[in-house]
């Protein structure tokens, strides 16, 4: 959100300016990716897979534990940091006034299509971690790519989300339920969704699809 808002502060009121804004979405995966700190919606790719290996009760807990953990804790520092941008002197009057339009335009989507835009960015930020291994010294460009199109896109990401959703609900542009219950949760389940469904799955199936070929 610092990042995006910053840039439409300073930019001109024109229709190419979602374009260069954007950008500023890709800081926070950035800074979170390549510094190896624990992000949710990441971590509806990699757990899942031994969880669809062995399909047995002790991996479904530790896989609903780390998804708790992760997903509380990245939530609460969201939801400080966005509070904080717009109750505190640190940022502009003008920042904080496109802060409060990115945290607007993340919450006026209603259920239904926070839900659906919550299954694309939960596809791309796991297509991004899938890709990661391969990318080699282009890492930086693949969440830079993947991002931005997400921001772009306005698909919902429960996390990076939460900051604008957060900072809303703080200066009163709307309320703690309204943010939890029809953003938070279709935003959630579409992310897990996107995560688990359109990527983990297939990647299962090619490497059992390869585990019988090599039976075979």
């Amino acid at each position: 959100m610092f990042g995006e808002g910053l840039l439409m502060a300073h930019l001109p009121d024109a229709e190419w300016r979602p374009l260069v804004a954007k950008f500023g979405y890709c800081f926070g995966f950035v800074a979170v990716v390549l510094g190896r700190q624990q992000l949710f919606t990441e971590n509806t790719l990699t757990p899942i897979l031994p969880l669809l290996q062995h399909r047995d009760a002790k991996t479904f807990a530790n896989v609903g534990r780390l998804w708790s953990i992760v997903l509380v804790a990245n939530l609460i520092g969201a939801a400080a940091v966005g509070a904080a941008a717009v109750l505190t002197p640190a940022f502009d009057d003008e920042v904080r006034r496109s802060f409060l339009e990115i945290g607007r335009e993340e919450l006026e989507r209603g259920f239904g299509v926070t839900l659906l835009r919550g299954v694309f960015a939960g596809w791309l930020i796991a297509l991004m971690v899938w890709l990661m291994p391969f990318a080699e010294t282009s890492r930086l460009w693949v969440i830079i790519g993947v991002t931005y199109l997400v921001g772009l896109g306005g698909f919902a990401h429960i996390i990076a989300g939460a900051v604008a959703a957060a900072a809303a609900a703080a200066a009163g542009e709307a309320g703690v339920g309204t943010v939890i219950i029809d953003w938070g949760v279709p935003c959630l389940i579409g992310n897990v969704l996107g995560g688990v469904v359109l990527v983990a799955l297939l990647n299962h199936a090619q490497v059992a699809s390869g585990e019988a070929s090599d039976d075979l």
